[in-house]
């Protein structure tokens, strides 16, 4: 159940539409129906072509340790305490607090599928997350057509740190509101992977990705890269759907009948 809030009790411009999904506390912004240009042909398997999307409730913020805690206690799921790659955060079946408004890692797109689905809420479709992360106006980054290393975490301002918390870097905020869509780490979305699947598909509206597959995609460049090319907005990226590393989390959407 969605709790549309009043944007000035946020620091959103007035344009914003806000919601707070009840279950988790998710906080969501509205993003409006439309057609905008998916992919940017600068590697093979994101060719640019238009695509329509219904409008949907995107999660500002990727889901937080804080939040996943909260799951863990309430389904026993499993805890996010083991790494295929990287460092665990939580040790000992706890997170520790200083990490608990930064988002969740280690987690699998089957454990962010169980989340989804106890939070009432769902993994963004490619097509969701990149319209989201490029804003109105399409641009390339959330933030513009220009790299800046200092508008997102990465390898090249982490110091000693590895994640922030998820409302860190405001200066990179996408034009419709969602914060770190670049940086940070790097999301799972609901599609499998087909390297294809935008040159051979067809679909123009919706597109859900292939049916079948053996790997997932994830999107958006992390705090341990610093290549300008990862943290594009048409950017692609797969894994196998059981992979559990430290620098990949997951953010949530409302699909609206």
């Amino acid at each position: 159940m969605l709790e549309l809030i009043k944007t000035d009790e946020r620091k959103y411009r007035a344009e914003y539409r806000l919601a707070v999904n009840r279950k988790d506390g998710t906080l969501l912004v509205w993003i409006p129906a439309g057609e905008f240009e998916m992919g940017d042909g600068k590697a093979t398997d994101c060719p640019a072509h238009r695509v329509h999307v219904d409008g949907f409730w995107m999660g500002v913020y990727c889901v937080t340790n804080r939040q996943y805690g909260r799951f863990v206690k309430d389904t026993k799921h499993r805890i996010p305490d083991k790494a295929d790659y990287g460092d665990p955060v939580w040790k000992n079946g706890q997170c520790p607090e200083a990490k608990m408004g930064h988002p969740v890692v280690c987690v699998s797109h089957d454990d962010c599928a169980a989340y989804a689905k106890w939070a009432g809420l769902s993994l963004p479709t490619e097509a969701q997350w990149e319209k989201a992360c490029r804003g109105p106006k399409g641009t390339i980054y959330p933030w513009g057509n220009e790299w800046d290393d200092k508008k997102c975490r990465n390898d090249k301002n982490k110091g000693n740190e590895q994640t922030a918390i998820v409302g860190a870097y405001d200066a990179g905020v996408s034009g419709y509101g969602t914060y770190q869509q670049s940086g940070n780490v790097w999301e799972w979305c609901a599609d499998w992977y087909d390297k294809d699947y935008y040159k051979a598909s067809g679909v123009s509206k919706n597109p859900f990705g292939p049916a079948t597959g053996s790997s997932r995609v994830y999107r958006g460049g992390c705090w341990r890269g610093d290549g300008a090319s990862n943290f594009r907005g048409a950017d692609r990226s797969y894994f196998g759907p059981a992979n559990r590393n430290d620098y990949l989390g997951f953010r949530l959407v409302r699909m609206v009948s």
